[in-house]
C-alpha cells in the first residue's frame, strides 16, 4: 500500500455544511445531552454504543464506536473548549490509537437559523493526510444522516 502524502498546512482542514429541518434550539440540545447524542452519534457502520459528554467549558466526552461488521471498537475522546448556546460548540477530538489516527484536532460546530430549519457547519483541523480528512468527512456525514433521521422522531 502507497503511503498517503503530506497535505499542505491550508489544505489540512474539513468544512461539511448541512441543513437540517429542525429549529435551531433543538439541534444546539442535540449536541448537549449525552441521552440524545447517544441516539445519532457515529457512522451508521460505526454507531455509538458508549458515551461520556460533559458538554460545557473545560468538560470531557468519550465515546465508543462499534462496528456493525466485526465489532471493533474505536475509542475516542476529547475537551470541550467552547459551548455557546445555541450557535457554536469547540472541541477537540482524538482516536485512542497510535500514529497519525492518534492526533488531536479541533472541531467547531456552528448552528446558523434559518427559520425553522438549522445550517449546521462543521470545521475540522488540522489533518496529517488526505486520507484521514476523507475519512472524517465520510463518518461526519453519515454522523450527520444519522442526526437529520433523529430529529425527524422529535418533531
Amino acid at each position: 500500500m502507497t503511503p498517503t502524502p503530506a497535505m499542505a498546512p491550508a489544505a489540512r482542514e474539513l468544512i461539511i455544511t448541512r441543513v437540517l429541518n429542525a429549529p435551531r434550539d433543538l439541534v444546539f440540545k442535540m449536541w448537549l445531552d449525552p441521552k440524545y447524542v447517544m441516539q445519532w452519534w457515529g457512522p451508521k457502520h460505526h454507531p455509538a454504543t458508549q458515551i461520556t459528554w460533559d458538554a460545557r467549558p473545560g468538560g470531557k466526552w468519550r465515546n465508543c464506536l462499534r462496528s456493525v461488521e466485526t465489532g471493533q471498537e474505536l475509542w475516542h475522546h476529547g475537551v470541550f473548549h467552547e459551548v455557546v448556546p445555541p450557535e457554536r460548540l469547540v472541541f477537540s477530538f482524538v482516536w485512542e490509537e497510535d500514529g497519525e489516527r492518534g492526533i488531536e484536532t479541533m472541531v467547531t460546530i456552528s448552528l446558523a437559523d434559518q427559520g425553522a430549519k438549522t445550517l449546521l457547519t462543521l470545521h475540522q483541523a488540522p489533518f496529517q493526510s488526505a486520507g484521514e480528512q476523507d475519512g472524517h468527512g465520510e463518518g461526519w456525514g453519515s454522523t450527520f444522516d444519522r442526526l437529520a433521521d433523529h430529529l425527524q422522531t422529535m418533531s
